[in-house]
């Protein structure tokens, strides 16, 4: 079993989406190891994205980041990095397949619903950025 990380992002919270994605990622196999609402602060944001702090869009993404409330998820199956890939869609959601996350809930390549990890090492990086070693044991 992996492990993976992912956040439903302010979009898809605000506009009452999230069950609906809980719900897609738990029928596509996916175990919710942990789970926890936030509300990212600047810094917590700046220090997540810092890898995209030279691009043009990172002060556009922070900002969307802190505007309301997220979930934090880590999430476990088989082969779990690429099978949260393939269930999010494209980032484009006029690209994303028909069914994923991105294609049914996404507003526009920047407001796209989710984030998830892309490699496990990416992964585990992130998984200990929001959660603790404690809360990410298997329960």
């Amino acid at each position: 079993m992996q492990k993976t990380f992912s956040i439903i992002k302010p979009d898809a919270v605000k506009s009452g989406k999230a069950g609906n994605i809980l719900a897609l990622l738990e029928s596509n196999g996916f175990r919710i190891v942990a789970l926890r609402m936030a509300k990212l602060s600047q810094s917590q944001a700046e220090g997540f994205y810092a890898v995209h702090a030279e691009r043009p869009f990172y002060g556009s993404l922070v900002k969307f980041m802190t505007e309301g409330p997220v979930i934090l998820m880590a999430l476990e199956r088989e082969d779990a990095v690429k099978k949260l890939r393939e269930v999010m869609g494209a980032t484009n959601p006029a690209n994303a397949a028909e069914g994923t996350v991105r294609k049914l809930y996404a507003e526009s390549i920047e407001r796209n619903a989710i984030h998830g990890s892309d490699a496990p090492e990416t992964a585990a990086q992130e998984l200990q950025y929001f959660f603790n070693n404690i809360e990410l044991s298997q329960l």
